[in-house]
């Protein structure tokens, strides 16, 4: 523990939702991190709430969320549920005083981010969104390049994911709720792009306009599989995108491609290196992420429940790429006269 928090009350967490992407991602980070705890999960299923704490050594453990966010122990809420619960959740945590951090997407649609906002502001709360990006050394060193002009001004940006429907990139669950519109808010893009477009959005600032369309080319569930879409930034910058979760084993692309006045910048954002290219430059940084990829997030959000540091993503912050990716999907094929 840092000297300058040793006077400073901790942050003592609770985890509503302790399945597999808080067993490394982001549950450990809980207790590593500076003046943090982690006092408590839950899981509808009580076993393996039960597993999980003695694995991880947590002192509580719920199957009912209402519990734990009412155990007078806990400051601090960790939502790691499906995005269907995240505003019930969110607001009751909110009502009773304590601090929340969600997963994203940060909710399912953009009128439910909107009654979360106004739930943040009637309890005076204080709720920061997951996008861990935002704190990874990967992407700031991102950022940086481009507020230094290290490739001149940008251009256009061509961002591309393509994946089978079984894809790695996200974590295992006994079902797979991420491709039912009702509980994820669509598909395997609600899933992956938040982390991309936020990243875009960090860097380049909100949205102008933007303008996608959806389609389900694969017919295996009921949720988008293949989704483009273009979007407009500050600078008259345009960005390109295509995102497919229907390709065959050998088609596995992560590559975002960021084209300046003088050269580029490609990286995947699912991936630990990035190349800089201009005519005198040809470089490659590669990164070690670390172990728990969400603990320097973590703990930014601990400063900030602290008050020592600004939120390192509001609401408001995340809400412009919940506009984006709830716009592509809503948009479907016109269905030609016959």
């Amino acid at each position: 523990m840092s000297e300058q928090y040793k006077d400073q009350p901790i942050i003592s967490w609770g985890i509503i939702g302790c399945g597999n992407v808080t067993e490394n991602k982001s549950g450990p980070a809980f207790h590593k991190a500076d003046h943090s705890a982690l006092h408590a999960v839950m899981r509808r299923d009580a076993a393996k709430a039960a597993d999980y704490a003695m694995r991880h050594h947590v002192p509580r453990y719920y199957s009912d969320a209402f519990e734990l966010i009412n155990d007078q122990a806990i400051n601090a809420v960790y939502i790691a549920t499906p995005p269907k619960f995240h505003e019930e959740y969110a607001v009751a945590a909110l009502q009773q005083g304590k601090y929340v951090y969600v997963e994203k997407p940060v909710t399912l649609n953009v009128d439910s981010c909107k009654r979360m906002m106004v739930a943040v502001k009637k309890y005076d709360g204080k709720l920061t969104v997951a996008h861990y990006r935002r704190a990874l050394p990967m992407f700031l060193q991102i950022k940086k390049m481009i507020d230094e002009k290290s490739i001149g001004n940008v251009k256009t940006i061509r961002l591309n994911l393509f994946q089978p429907d079984d894809t790695s990139l996200v974590a295992n669950s006994e079902v797979n709720w991420r491709v039912v519109p009702e509980i994820a808010g669509g598909g395997l893009f609600f899933d992956l792009a938040p982390h991309q477009l936020d990243m875009l959005i960090y860097i380049f600032g909100k949205a102008i306009h933007y303008s996608g369309i959806s389609v389900n080319q694969s017919k295996k569930y009921n949720a988008e599989d293949a989704v483009a879409g273009i979007i407009h930034f500050a600078g008259d910058i345009i960005c390109n995108g295509n995102w497919n979760f229907s390709m065959p084993d050998l088609v596995r692309e992560d590559s975002c491609i960021i084209f300046g006045e003088t050269g580029y910048l490609q990286f995947s954002f699912f991936g630990n290196e990035i190349k800089w290219v201009t005519d005198l430059v040809n470089e490659v940084f590669n990164f070690i992420h670390p172990q728990h990829i969400q603990q320097p997030m973590i703990q930014k959000t601990v400063h900030y429940f602290l008050g020592k540091e600004d939120n390192p993503c509001s609401l408001e912050a995340a809400f412009n790429s919940l506009e984006i990716m709830q716009s592509f999907v809503q948009m479907k094929p016109a269905i030609p006269k016959p």
